[in-house]
């Protein structure tokens, strides 16, 4: 994984803010309560307060804007005109793209944009889309997608921007209604011709395919990291219990039977979905160090060896060095980690199916099919048929279904490894 990057702020002229369209109207469907024979109540429509984390999380972002039914008038004054044509098409795009989301078929792209390559992919991924979700009966009930541009390059006949895409659907499953939402990021070529603007080309940002940070590439650790005068570096924090009692069996003052809350780990799940908790490190590549985090809210003990290639820990940098474990925050170490066997702490039983699990859980996502995984969800509510939904970070997402079929990191040849983690550590 990468080190924690910082958002970078568009340079320049700041865009103008744009109207904010009416939502569109959902259907009345009975609000769903979670599935009865699960032994922990699914939070299927939990909304914590976290205005004031994402607040001060949140970069100062350009520009919002927000899909609509029709045309929404531009600003005027100091950005003219040229600006305002290119503004008109980026908004006239996230109309449309959420207009696709809601209808799952890319066609009501086709006009809009002139880059086959992305249409075909967006074709593909709407298809897997569209047929998944028929298999499952979930219907969409309402679709809502908002854009923020992070970053705006212009030149005369050129526009980039990279958005941010937050979309919101409401699917109705058996008469029961559940909100899933997802990020993610896009980078868009506009061209001017003939005084008119049109979108060239579409590249989405595919961060579950991204490579992990530093030294973490290799899986192993620097050399220097598991030294003694390093180790006598750090300073640990006296409110966290770091003593592996399995490296010193004279003694047995160990706590036996901690439970794992499994409520605990889905609430904070849930809370942390799309914010950095200001107590750990915010990883570029964040997806496993959220996992981790959330296991841990759900009282699973740290294994804490000083050594980045053994045990399961996390003590955040000394002296700017990353301190660590892999298993902490890498999806293929903690993938390894959990299917290990131990007597005690974080521990987990391989399943075979999705049915299986439980809130708590964990799944591993093998992109390529090399028994290599790149990406970790947890597991935090159901939906009717009892199948997980599913929060990650990275490409930040709330209980979404668990397959990823709907993402463009999915392919033919991907392979899942589903964790059931101990009740007793």
């Amino acid at each position: 994984m990468s080190k924690s990057g910082k958002p970078v702020h568009t340079k320049g002229r700041r865009n103008a803010k744009l109207a904010k369209p009416a939502k569109s109207v959902k259907p009345a469907v009975k609000p769903s309560v979670s599935q009865a024979d699960k032994r922990r109540t699914s939070p299927l429509e939990r909304h914590p307060d976290r205005n004031a984390a994402v607040a001060a999380a949140a970069p100062r972002l350009s520009s919002v804007l927000q899909a609509s039914s029709g045309p929404k008038r531009m600003p005027g004054g100091a950005e003219g005109g040229r600006n305002a044509s290119w503004k008109s098409l980026v908004q006239r795009y996230v109309s449309l793209f959420n207009q696709a989301e809601a209808e799952q078929h890319a066609r009501a792209l086709n006009d809009c944009i002139a880059d086959e390559v992305h249409h075909a992919r967006l074709s593909s991924r709407m298809e897997r889309l569209r047929e998944r979700d028929l298999l499952r009966g979930a219907v969409p009930a309402g679709s809502e997608t908002k854009a923020e541009l992070l970053r705006v390059n212009e030149s005369p006949q050129e526009v980039s921007v990279l958005l941010r895409l937050l979309i919101r659907r409401r699917m109705e499953q058996g008469g029961m209604l559940y909100t899933e939402e997802r990020y993610e990021n896009e980078r868009l070529w506009l061209s001017a011709a003939d005084g008119e603007w049109r979108i060239a080309k579409v590249e989405p940002v595919v961060a579950e395919r991204r490579p992990r940070f530093g030294a973490g590439a290799q899986e192993t650790p620097q050399a220097d990291e598991s030294d003694s005068h390093f180790a006598d570096d750090v300073q640990l924090m006296p409110s966290l219990p770091y003593l592996n009692y399995d490296l010193l069996p004279r003694f047995k003052n160990r706590v036996t039977g901690i439970r794992y809350r499994r409520d605990l780990a889905a609430a904070y799940a849930d809370r942390w979905w799309n914010a950095g908790n200001p107590a750990y490190e915010l990883f570029e590549v964040n997806c496993t160090h959220y996992v981790s985090q959330c296991i841990f809210a759900g009282n699973a003990p740290m294994n804490y060896t000083g050594k980045r290639d053994s045990g399961w820990w996390y003590k955040g940098r000394s002296k700017g060095r990353e301190w660590w474990s892999y298993s902490w925050a890498v999806s293929n170490s903690m993938s390894r980690y959990l299917s290990a066997a131990r007597k005690s702490g974080l521990r987990a039983e391989i399943v075979d199916s999705p049915e299986q699990l439980q809130l708590g859980d964990v799944i591993v996502y093998d992109w390529n099919g090399d028994n290599r995984f790149q990406h970790s969800t947890i597991v935090t509510a159901f939906d009717s048929s009892g199948m997980p939904l599913v929060n990650a970070n990275t490409v930040a997402s709330r209980h979404r279904y668990w397959d990823y079929r709907d993402s463009y990191a999915w392919t033919e040849r991907t392979r899942y490894r589903f964790f059931h983690i101990s009740d007793l550590m």
